[in-house]
């Protein structure tokens, strides 16, 4: 199991801003060489390819020799993936990136030697024991920080018995509704700092923008950092909802569906899933708010479409049952995240 730690560089950032103009170059010499093949009608460049007529430049560019192998191929890997001929130019707008071969890191207690540097970083957590992997880089945000993001290979933990599993709706007053009843308010975090935000923004205050972003963005993944660990240290399998955030995002709700970072949410779950040994699912959502959790029923007062979001709460005309509408739709996910996981675990 491969796994990314991230922390922030103290040391020699003016180094690391001259290495990704030096990055950006030979990015920049890989897309020019594409477009001649286009030009001329040859082969498309492999990575390999592009690495044969880089070879020689490091020295001259002041980068290490795997970080020039690691942008060719990370451009030829790029391009493919897009299904584009050529790909974007790379210049001062470009957030700073520095790609490292896994083994040319090595540690030095609290900190990392690279091409014969040694940088210190803010220790934020421990680094756990396992072989650092291709992948690592330097990367630069829109402030100006450089961070390390090293890719360590660990072992897989074993996995846990699925005894106590929790049904997750995701929404905008509440960022999540569990089927245990508990609820997560939405932190609102981009609303409350939106009236800053725009006198800096009518000011032309730049730099004051992209801090009170960058503060945003931070808040936004603490926040949501330490609900997942919550989840995941309490329940053995987690099911949500797969609620499609792109489609919402261009909705007149789209301010408030970005501002809940949906997306984060589920994709930490995923991976600290992983990590923890718990078993996580993605569950069609369909329907989950109109069929009684009680009987399982379609009844006629559930609540229909778009024009009855402002129900919260409903009875099921076949059972009787009073059903908090987030809290009915937990517990179908709930129910349908078992149905899912029972394939191949006797234990469910």
């Amino acid at each position: 199991m491969r796994l990314v730690y991230r922390y922030r560089v103290k040391s020699f950032t003016g180094l690391l801003n001259k290495q990704a103009r030096a990055v950006n170059f030979v990015w920049n010499y890989c897309n020019d060489r594409q477009k001649d093949a286009l030009r001329f009608n040859r082969r498309w460049h492999s990575g390999f390819d592009l690495i044969r007529l880089t070879t020689g430049c490091s020295k001259e560019l002041g980068l290490h020799s795997g970080t020039v192998n690691d942008v060719c191929q990370q451009y030829a890997r790029s391009r493919r993936q897009s299904h584009r001929p050529y790909l974007r130019y790379r210049g001062r707008k470009s957030l700073g990136w520095v790609p490292i071969k896994g083994r040319e890191l090595k540690r030095e207690g609290n900190a990392f030697r690279f091409s014969g540097n040694t940088f210190r970083v803010f220790f934020s957590r421990p680094l756990p024991e396992g072989k650092i992997t291709d992948g690592t880089n330097f990367s630069r945000d829109r402030r100006g920080n450089w961070f390390l993001n090293i890719v360590i290979e660990i072992a897989e933990p074993s996995a846990r018995m699925p005894i106590r599993g929790v049904g997750i709706d995701l929404g905008l007053k509440d960022l999540a509704t569990m089927s245990n009843g508990c609820k997560i308010a939405a932190p609102r975090i981009y609303r409350d700092a939106e009236a800053a935000l725009a006198v800096a923004q009518r000011a032309r205050k730049q730099r004051r923008v992209k801090v009170i972003h960058r503060r945003i963005a931070n808040h936004r993944q603490d926040f949501i950092h330490k609900w997942t660990t919550a989840i995941v240290h309490e329940y053995d399998y987690i099911a949500v909802g797969n609620a499609n955030v792109t489609k919402l995002a261009r909705t007149s709700m789209a301010k408030s569906v970005l501002d809940a970072g949906w997306s984060s949410f589920r994709t930490q779950l995923a991976y600290k899933a992983v990590k923890h040994g718990a078993w996580f699912e993605e569950v069609d959502e369909r329907f989950t708010t109109q069929v009684c959790s009680n009987c399982g029923n379609l009844p006629d007062t559930r609540p229909k479409g778009i024009a009855d979001l402002g129900i919260r709460e409903w009875r099921c005309s076949n059972c009787g049952a009073v059903h908090d509408r987030d809290l009915n739709a937990a517990l179908n996910i709930l129910r349908r995240g078992r149905a899912t996981l029972a394939v191949g675990i006797s234990a469910l």
